[in-house]
């Protein structure tokens, strides 16, 4: 028997077994609780990397521990595979990209089953293959027959080097998130998904999902950005034309000294008609457009605009209000008009001073000392409303109940709530994605696709590469007949958003062969909701936001009864080396290959959970690593001398009522161990303290050993103790390092996988430590007697005197001191 650890020999081995053996696959018949565990899908890149070593490992060490605790576990993987990514890369090696995402798929799962991953590798989806993106189309049309999709022609971010449309949450400080490159706006026909019309439920969601991070839940309630307020009429000069504003602060409207238009307002060209001022706006305009929403909206970009020469009335004041266009106001978000308060808005007040605009102040603040000029604007909304007709004098709150009541009797508005979420944009300019099922007739116009005749494929070998979409170009895929009236018709060439694919994935691993509809529903009744995923914070406004919304269009269509799709989420951090996240060009990666081919696969798992909590960044350490092999080696050596002398024992159970102070410390350390590691794993996921806690362990079981002979009753107890120890150890140790913990397991003897073993539970009497009496004496009395076990008298003190200062007070907590003074009383502790 080899005593040292041979990681290289032994985990193809158990790799081999578990795959032959159909360990990791979920039947459907079992009456056992339901669990699963989902990370999310990664990208076929070709290579995994650290951060995938990471994000898997924790995923794995939680289903291996719930289906040692009695749980059906579903525990499934695939392949997030369309994208600008394979599209770019098989134009850059001349490769289709079918074949470029076939390689990587099978290159990354012989990576991933390396790792040891306790994947169910027969429910696999792609979703670049067509029995995977026919059901994207599939919800397409539903979505079109329910209105939930639909084409306009819209101002987009454009991506030039992509040469595609962006989403909104695709943009990060005015680059693509792709390729980093400059995004401009650009007016296209374009498909949408209409998302508003779950705002609400999915902002008021955000209040159940209690396993989510706060975190992600304050990002998504923003990006949702729900405001209640009141939408006023303002007239321009020609009075049939109305300018609608929408504000919060209906308190302020008697301040409004100039209104911002955006610049892709439609009314905007007929506004400037015929004015001197055209040149100068249609220039503003154009300089605009060739900028990212991002940059506009950002809080360090300069506020620039410039005068239309028109100018609007504000219906509470008949004053007439002058009509800039600014940069700051997006035609997406509100009416795409803004009235204009500096007096008591930052932003108007800096516009203003920079181009020498009226202030008027009306709201004067509880002193009442505030007066023009203003050095800034009085945004406290404290204070009583001056200047403002019937108004003056009251309180801003109550005045803007009263103001929205007065316009909406008046007939020159109503009340609204708006939202800062926008219909998701899901038409992409490329070729490798999921072919939208939409066909354009002259006679019928816009057709879905019959359903019989999904999927629409892709079609192969097409030319890549000289720009644009090639679709556009392929007459056989472009060309076809008008489902309702046979007429030649063309098919749209703009694909999905790649978010289309991983919308709704988790759904379908629930019945992955499925060929009726995209989701069995009393397979996915019996799975749905995910009860744990795993992935970055970075998709909490995108994939996190746009599964959600498909969740709950999918339970609309009435496959599914569920509301969300996620009962708890984690977050993990990143991998860290030199300061910074791991990356080709900061030269800082660690090859997970290397570290496997190295060390083996279980130092790689667990040193990515003891070197930090999973929700933490982990730092790249090369002595981390070391030490986490040491420590599996230290392990290997003790429970394989203990294999090969351990002693004959009886399978009767072992009366530990009576025994020595020897053998109830050893039980204590191994229960302790069991709860220690057994809450760690199961409430918060605290991998690196569980693991500490198995190190803790080794040590105390390295300094004791089983009597190799026992003859006495004492020697008998001890020796099966120690034992049930080692045992536990590598039971304990198996979700954390398998290949290893099988390994020992079958060294030990046992007939069975470890993974079939049930978790341990703690034995409560084997814990408790000794019980003590304690003696307080004041002044030389006895004053107090009382029971505590021998590690928690200090415990016992502190509750005794936080509930009678009369009988001791405590000193800061610090160690019992059998004899000090409080107030002058001598106090003897009497242990």
């Amino acid at each position: 028997m080899d005593k040292n650890y041979p990681p290289r020999e032994i985990e193809p081995r158990w790799q081999g077994f578990w795959e032959k053996q159909h360990t990791f696959k979920v039947s459907e018949e079992s009456n056992q609780p339901k669990y699963y565990v989902l990370e999310m899908f990664p990208y076929p890149s070709g290579r995994i990397h650290m951060g995938h070593v990471r994000v898997y490992a924790i995923g794995d060490v939680i289903a291996r521990f719930k289906r040692m605790r009695g749980y059906q576990v579903l525990h499934p993987m695939g392949w997030d595979a369309f994208g600008l990514p394979a599209e770019n890369a098989a134009i850059k090696n001349k490769v289709p990209p079918a074949k470029w995402t076939d390689q990587n798929i099978a290159a990354m799962q012989d990576q991933m089953k390396a790792l040891g991953l306790s994947f169910d590798w027969e429910r696999e989806v792609a979703t670049c293959k067509p029995e995977y993106y026919r059901w994207n189309q599939w919800l397409f049309i539903k979505m079109f027959e329910r209105g939930l999709a639909y084409r306009k022609e819209a101002t987009v971010n454009w991506c030039p080097d992509c040469a595609t449309v962006l989403a909104n949450e695709q943009v990060v400080e005015g680059l693509c998130w792709r390729c980093d490159s400059a995004v401009t706006q650009k007016a296209l026909k374009q498909w949408f998904f209409r998302i508003t019309d779950y705002a609400e439920e999915l902002l008021s969601a955000c209040d159940t999902l209690t396993g989510w991070p706060e975190r992600v839940l304050t990002m998504q309630r923003n990006w949702i950005g729900k405001s209640q307020g009141v939408e006023v009429n303002f007239t321009l000069e020609d009075p049939s034309e109305t300018l609608k504003i929408f504000t919060t602060r209906p308190d302020t409207l008697f301040g409004v000294s100039f209104m911002s238009i955006a610049a892709e307002h439609p009314l905007l060209p007929k506004i400037i008609a015929g004015r001197k001022e055209a040149p100068a706006v249609e220039a503003f305009v154009q300089n605009l457009l060739e900028q990212d929403l991002t940059v506009q909206t950002a809080v360090e970009q300069e506020k620039e605009g410039v005068f239309t020469g028109a100018y609007a009335t504000n219906p509470l004041t008949g004053d007439k209000i002058p009509i800039w266009v600014a940069n700051f106001v997006l035609m997406g978000y509100g009416t795409g008009i803004v009235m204009a308060v500096p007096a008591h808005d930052q932003r108007d007040f800096e516009f203003a001073q920079k181009y020498e605009l009226p202030v008027k102040l009306v709201i004067q603040n509880e002193t009442g000392d505030l007066a023009l000029p203003l050095e800034a604007a009085h945004t406290d909304p404290t204070g009583t409303l001056v200047d403002s007709q019937q108004f003056s004098g009251l309180a801003p709150k109550s005045a803007q109940e009263k103001i929205m009541q007065y316009v909406e009797e008046k007939g020159l508005g109503k009340r609204e709530t708006h939202y800062r979420l926008r219909d998701w944009g899901i038409s992409r300019q490329r070729y490798w994605g999921t072919p939208i099922p939409m066909i354009y007739c002259e006679n019928c116009g816009v057709v879905p696709v019959p359903e019989s005749d999904l999927p629409i494929a892709l079609p192969q070998d097409l030319p890549l590469g000289e720009g644009g979409n090639p679709l556009l170009k392929d007459e056989n895929f472009l060309n076809t007949n008008c489902p309702k009236c046979n007429a030649p018709a063309l098919r749209e060439s703009d694909t999905m958003d790649t978010f289309v694919d991983s919308s709704w994935y988790f759904l379908r691993y629930a019945s992955p062969k499925e060929t009726e509809v995209p989701v069995n529903q009393g397979l996915a009744n019996r799975w749905m909701p995910v009860d744990q995923y795993v992935g970055g914070i970075e998709h909490a406004v995108l994939h996190l936001l746009y599964a959600r919304f498909f969740t709950k269009v999918v339970r609309d269509i009435g496959l599914i009864n569920i509301d969300e799709p996620f009962s708890n989420l984690l977050t993990q951090g990143m991998v860290i080396k030199d300061g910074a996240k791991m990356s080709k060009s900061k030269g800082n990666v660690v090859d997970p290959n290397h570290l496997i081919q190295t060390y083996g696969a279980d130092t790689a798992r667990l040193f990515s959970l003891f070197a930090a909590p999973p929700e933490k960044d982990l730092e790249w350490s090369d002595d981390g690593v070391q030490g986490s092999f040491r420590f599996l080696q230290r392990v290997w050596r003790l429970v394989v001398a203990f294999a090969e002398s351990q002693p004959a024992l009886s399978s009767d159970p072992v009366d530990y009522s009576s025994t020595s102070t020897r053998v109830k410390n050893l039980r204590r350390l191994t229960h302790q161990t069991i709860k220690k590691v057994s809450s760690d794993i199961e409430e918060g996921y605290q991998f690196n303290t569980a693991i500490a806690a198995l190190m803790s362990f080794y040590n105390g079981l390295s300094k004791d050993d089983a009597d190799k002979a026992p003859s006495s009753a004492e020697a008998l107890q001890h020796a099966a103790a120690f034992s049930q120890a080692i045992n536990t150890l590598v039971i304990l140790l198996s979700p954390f390092a398998p290949h290893l913990a099988e390994s020992l397991w079958e060294i030990l003897g046992k007939p069975a996988s470890i993974m079939d073993v049930k978790w341990p539970d703690y034995d409560k009497s084997a814990i408790l430590e000794e019980s003590i009496e304690v003696v307080i004496q004041i002044n030389g009395k006895v004053r107090h007697r009382f029971q505590a076990e021998a590690g928690t008298v200090d415990a016992v003190l502190q509750e005794r005197a936080l509930a009678d200062p009369k009988t001791i007070s405590w000193i800061d907590g610090k160690a019992i001191r059998k004899v000090f003074v409080i107030k002058g009383r001598l106090v003897n502790i009497v242990i």
